[in-house]
């Protein structure tokens, strides 16, 4: 029974193997789906007859549609044997005996011979595996992160350390997708109807990659605000995505080595919530109020400040406070302060106010009429 089954196999599937196949992207894909299997469309719209073609050979003269955004591996045996990036329409053609059609001319009878011959060999399977695979070029969105406790570094700004509960979400972009199915992409994604998602809870190799980004933004971090280049300073994070990605980027190559062992890169972030601890609040007002009050704009917050201390220490303490308030005002620099320059005192040898002066001692009767004229014609030189 065995070898009849074996037979009758062997001689089906040769048969159902010469059809040629129309491939492309399966249906109800989700939108980050980073790698799954071309599949062959059997039926279009009820025409077709194509059903029982092998799942693991593809005929010489099968129609492969590359859509945009996607790149194309092909495998023979588990290995990957080339590569596609642009986008069309491409025709399949392969040396190995099992791709052999009579409908794209490779003979009528003596392939549908060699072919049942070497499949009876394997009970009635093909004795080759041929895979086309899908891989997105795209980026690819919702890859998330975020810490359940503080993370610390360096803050070259602040000269100090600082620390931060954050959370967000990146996109990711694979950037040579040999590297990725070969360095980094389980065995088990490579098989028909299965697709292999960074978002996908049940994905353990996208799981590490979690876990590896949370591991990365203490240095990400430290990265970002103590680039001398940049100037940057930990409250600018959520105001610059492209900037911080580079950071982020950087930091899990230098850790783990994404780009150069598995062709992934951390192209654009968005950070969500990030929640300083106490003590860093504390720090950055005091920053906040320094950068407030720096300039002209300090001065002036700093002479009214000293005013109303010394209206409140003459109101309080007399004189007593009032020195007081002055030692603080020296401590603190208030005498290097720009001071209200007081109006200049009228020289004494000026004419109109000797006058004016001799005008008043007339009118309260200190000196007489006569004395009057007498300094008035002194005063004009008379």
């Amino acid at each position: 029974m065995g070898l009849v089954q074996a037979v009758k196999g062997a001689v089906g599937s040769v048969l159902a193997d010469q059809w040629k196949d129309f491939f492309t992207v399966p249906a109800g894909l989700p939108s980050t789906a980073a790698l799954f299997a071309a599949v062959p469309r059997g039926t279009n719209a009820g025409r077709g007859s194509n059903t029982s073609a092998s799942s693991n050979i593809i005929s010489n003269g099968s129609k492969i549609v590359v859509p945009e955004g996607y790149g194309l591996l092909l495998f023979q045996d588990g290995a990957i044997t080339g590569f596609v990036a642009e986008p069309g329409g491409y025709e399949w053609r392969s040396d190995d005996l099992n791709s052999q059609s009579i409908f794209a001319g490779d003979g009528v009878v003596t392939p549908l011979i060699k072919q049942s011959w070497e499949r009876f060999k394997f009970g009635g399977q093909p004795g080759a595996q041929q895979a086309a695979y899908f891989v997105s070029l795209k980026e690819l969105p919702d890859n998330r992160f975020g810490t359940q406790s503080e993370i610390y570094w360096d803050d070259g700004f602040l000269g100090t350390q600082v620390g931060a509960v954050t959370r967000g979400s990146y996109t990711l972009k694979i950037v040579d997708p040999i590297l990725f199915v070969k360095n980094f992409v389980p065995a088990s994604y490579l098989q028909p109807g299965q697709v292999f998602d960074f978002t996908d809870l049940d994905n353990a190799a996208a799981s590490q990659l979690f876990n590896e980004v949370v591991g990365s933004l203490a240095p990400a971090f430290s990265l970002y605000t103590n680039d001398p280049g940049k100037g940057n300073r930990i409250t600018k994070l959520q105001q610059d995505s492209l900037g911080f990605a580079k950071s982020l980027s950087d930091a899990v190559e230098q850790a783990y080595q994404w780009k150069s062992d598995r062709g992934l890169a951390i192209v654009k972030t968005a950070i969500v919530s990030i929640e300083y601890d106490a003590n860093t609040r504390e720090l950055l007002k005091t920053v906040q109020r320094a950068d407030a009050l720096a300039g002209a704009r300090g001065n002036s917050n700093l002479q009214a400040s000293v005013a109303q201390g010394i209206q409140s220490a003459g109101e309080n303490g007399g004189a007593a406070g009032l020195v007081g308030v002055g030692m603080a005002s020296g401590m603190f620099g208030a005498g290097s302060l720009q001071q209200p320059v007081a109006p200049a005192a009228p020289a004494a040898d000026d004419p109109v106010a000797k006058l004016k002066k001799a005008k008043e001692m007339l009118d309260l009767g200190l000196i007489t009429q006569d004395d009057y004229d007498a300094l008035k014609a002194k005063a004009l030189g008379l």
